[in-house]
């Protein structure tokens, strides 16, 4: 995969937000035919009039060869691979639209990163139920911040699917100058990472908006990554995940700069803002919410203990103030690592 010409695809990446809008950058960069689809009809033509995603990506200019629609069924009707770039809450409403369009071979990918609202389900699940013919499927995450992809800076993601030969095609058409892929055959620790992670960005922003320090924000994430591993065990993932780019990478990247949106909601709830009036400020999808409270909702069903994670639903859900959450945690008893 280093760096020669991948074999040619027809891509289509479905979800013309930030993310979507890289990943589109990033495959036309590799050489594929590359069509963006967005619901939304005028930022389409806004993107094809400027050729910019001017609502998301602002002042990035987009790649020539790059194709714009808002035609779900021709989209997916001419392309061999579909990149799913959507919010994880709309994933199984996306699929029961579009799946009769959808032809049993044709690549499923997604780089969504969160578990389906009201089923704590991983999106691969969710795919599985929907899609039950289709068996060519992947999940990319890791460390990425969808500004720094379009701008193409080096950046390291994982592939990860049901085995290694759909890992290596997909890895294939994404690995591809500065942007690096490493591949994985396991799914449910990847997307367990890539989910959690999110809810921890906002108890790390919450740590440092009220002045806790370096210290109480390394112990956040340290401790943070036991209990993703600790529910990613109990669930069949791979311990060797969580220490990869979709676990420990992803978590230090989204705990630790303000690029990350959860990490944002989390200083913004420390000030005193609301849910709402944050989410207002920021202006964007933050996944961590809705993913806090299926993240608790695995906890007891696996009976797996994540104080952190608890602290931050407490906070999300059930009123209780972002300082009384750090306290909380500050004040369990002393055990053993």
């Amino acid at each position: 995969m280093e760096n020669s010409r991948p074999q040619h695809r027809k891509i289509a990446v479905l979800g013309g937000g930030s993310w979507g809008t890289a990943l589109a950058i990033q495959v036309a960069r590799a050489h594929h035919d590359v069509v963006l689809w967005d619901i939304n009809p005028e930022h389409v033509k806004n993107m094809q009039q400027t050729h910019c995603n001017q609502q998301y990506l602002p002042d990035i200019p987009l790649p020539e060869s790059l194709k714009f629609s808002d035609q779900l069924e021709q989209t997916i009707s001419q392309a061999n691979t579909l990149l799913l770039a959507i919010p994880s809450h709309a994933i199984r409403g996306f699929l029961q639209t579009a799946k009769g369009w959808i032809r049993d071979d044709q690549h499923i990918v997604w780089a969504t990163k969160g578990l389906e609202e009201g089923s704590a389900k991983p999106v691969h699940q969710v795919v599985a139920e929907e899609l039950p013919n289709c068996k060519s499927t992947a999940v990319v995450s890791g460390p990425t911040f969808a500004g720094e992809v379009a701008r193409n800076l080096p950046t390291a993601v994982t592939v990860a699917a049901s085995s290694h030969a759909i890992a290596d095609e997909v890895a294939g058409f994404l690995h591809y100058g500065n942007f690096r892929v490493y591949t994985s055959e396991d799914m449910i620790g990847v997307e367990l990472g890539g989910s959690l992670k999110n809810v921890l960005a906002i108890a790390a922003g919450i740590a440092d908006g009220l002045g806790f320090g370096a210290n109480t924000r390394a112990a956040l994430i340290t401790r943070g990554l036991k209990e993703i591993m600790r529910l990613g065990l109990a669930m069949g993932a791979q311990a060797e995940t969580f220490m990869g780019l979709a676990g420990m990478g992803d978590l230090v990247l989204t705990c630790t700069d303000n690029q990350s949106r959860n990490r944002r909601m989390g200083l913004a709830l420390a000030e005193g803002l609301s849910i709402e009036q944050a989410r207002e400020r920021i202006g964007q999808a933050v996944e961590g919410i809705k993913t806090a409270k299926e993240a608790w909702l695995l906890a007891q069903k696996y009976k797996v203990e994540m104080p952190i994670i608890e602290q931050t639903y407490q906070v999300l859900y059930e009123g209780k103030l972002p300082r009384d959450a750090v306290q909380d945690l500050l004040g369990r008893e002393a055990r053993s690592e």
